[in-house]
């Protein structure tokens, strides 16, 4: 805990240093001092202070240890700790004395109950992307220019979150084994510092595949001919090659200028404007892309009020829904720097809660948006679940039909087969033809494979058919001809 509240690299060394010094003169203790006669709680340093002998059936107390950063407050405190009437010490101890109002163990934990909230934020985040993203991966009707946009946006997320959780743990690993004296092998540190990179480039990534949302909506409403395929490969370039060219000087001066332990601090501010920079710049275009946008949706949607008559609404939610699309929320305190701001400041603390909750929550709110409440995702896994049930009828009908009738004809079953789904209307019409097909088939394959049963139900999508709308596409595709293999016929989506 005492991790938490010492933040500066210097004053982490020196208390690392001043509670190595405590241990040893504890155990010096322990060796130039007789053991007590009789039954007793024996010595012990339990990491936070040293205990002599105590008496079974006593409370024990000692000074506060000295190695604490705000030790001159406290330096009157006791701890306290049971002694119990079986000669061994009670788990937990009183360090309330111990613990002062200071501002930095107040600023510490606070940090402490950010990280909670941010490792929930990621953990949640990293569950609903991985899930969106097979689901998207999994249904080849979904696959389009929007929708690939969007699988790579959620890859970025799901690595950024994944690289975040992992460099927390190799950090408290490390920070526990340097603590308490252990050694820490160069592979851990290569490990951690492997960490940090990807860490930096996954979240710069992030950001520029949300610059590549927003490129792709501003595209759509503003160029006239858009051949979606040879933009797809420069999206691809920006989205995951040019993190690379500011990462890779940034790895260069960290190891040449500042190659101490993870690469987790910044002593020099100047390298971490490498990073920081194309960030920032990130941000502004979007902001600007976001602003064109909406006044694009506004004009195009009051000039067609006769179709959208509630488009104050409509706006409305596509502002909303673009927001965590495009990252609009990181705009609020971008100007808010680290060397502008004092680093106890309320507003320090406020911009920094602001951008962890949004940053980690963000991309569960895209997963849920953009995938799990999409009209055609959910249309297409509805079908889903209708085509593996109608073959699970036809399955099961087949079974009990040939079983009473084992030489019927396949001709003979299909008007019991025909109405084994009528609560789907769009599969009815295909339902006589499928089930005499798969019956057909069935019959003539059982004395081969003994009544072994594989059901193959296919639905290929027919020539023209969208999947990929949404009301940002259905609105400046009306106008736009026919030229894309995901825009031929448009529909309105929830997104």
């Amino acid at each position: 805990a005492i991790l938490c509240l010492v933040s500066s690299g210097k004053s982490l060394k020196l208390l690392q240093e001043q509670w190595r010094t405590y241990t040893n003169e504890c155990i010096q203790s322990f060796i130039s001092t007789a053991p007590a006669a009789g039954p007793v709680c024996n010595r012990t340093f339990d990491q936070y202070v040293c205990w002599p002998d105590g008496l079974p059936g006593t409370t024990v107390n000692v000074s506060c240890p000295w190695y604490l950063p705000w030790y001159r407050k406290v330096h009157q405190g006791l701890v306290y700790r049971v002694c119990g009437a079986d000669s061994r010490w009670a788990h937990g101890k009183n360090t309330s004395e111990c613990e002062q109002d200071d501002p930095g163990q107040q600023y510490g934990q606070i940090l402490s109950k950010f990280r909670v909230m941010y490792t929930v934020g990621y953990s949640l985040s990293l569950a609903a992307l991985t899930l969106a993203l097979a689901i998207l991966i999994t249904f080849r009707k979904l696959h389009c220019m929007r929708n690939n946009i969007h699988m790579n946006l959620f890859g970025s997320f799901i690595l950024r979150a994944l690289s975040i959780l992992v460099k927390d743990a190799l950090l408290d690993q490390m920070s526990s084994a340097h603590f308490q004296g252990e050694f820490i092998y160069a592979g851990n540190v290569s490990g951690c510092r492997v960490a940090m990179v990807m860490m930096q480039y996954s979240v710069m990534a992030n950001n520029y595949w949300l610059l590549v949302e927003g490129l792709y909506l501003h595209s759509l409403l503003v160029i006239t001919v858009f051949s979606e395929r040879n933009y797809f490969y420069i999206y691809l370039c920006i989205g995951w090659g040019a993190p690379l060219i500011f990462v890779l000087p940034w790895m260069t001066v960290k190891y040449l200028y500042e190659n101490e332990e993870c690469w987790e601090r910044n002593i020099n501010m100047g390298y971490w404007w490498i990073i920081r920079s194309p960030i920032l710049f990130a941000y502004l275009i979007n902001f600007i892309i976001f602003i064109r946008i909406i006044k694009i949706l506004m004009s195009k949607l009051k000039a067609h009020q006769m179709r959208y008559t509630d488009y104050k609404f409509r706006l409305a939610k596509s502002t909303l829904t673009l927001i965590p699309l495009l990252g609009i929320h990181a705009i609020l305190f971008t100007f808010v720097i680290d060397e502008s701001v004092p680093k106890e400041s309320l507003l320090r603390l406020i911009r920094l809660f602001y951008d962890l909750l949004f940053s980690s929550f963000q991309g569960l709110l895209v997963a849920i948006l953009y995938c799990f409440v999409n009209k055609e995702v959910q249309n297409e896994m509805l079908k889903k679940w209708k085509r593996w049930k109608l073959g699970k009828d036809i399955e099961e009908e087949y079974r009990h039909t040939h079983s009473q009738t084992p030489h019927a004809k396949s001709g003979s079953m299909v008007p019991a087969l025909t109405h084994e789904c009528p609560e789907t209307p769009e599969l009815a019409a295909m339902a006589s033809a499928e089930s005499q097909h798969l019956v057909t088939g069935l019959q003539n394959g059982v004395s081969q494979n003994r009544g072994r049963v594989r059901l193959q139900l296919t639905s290929e999508p027919q020539e023209g058919a969208s999947n990929c709308s949404s009301l940002t596409e259905d609105i400046c595709l009306e106008e736009r001809p026919v030229n894309s293999e995901c825009s031929a016929v448009v529909t309105e989506t929830n997104v």
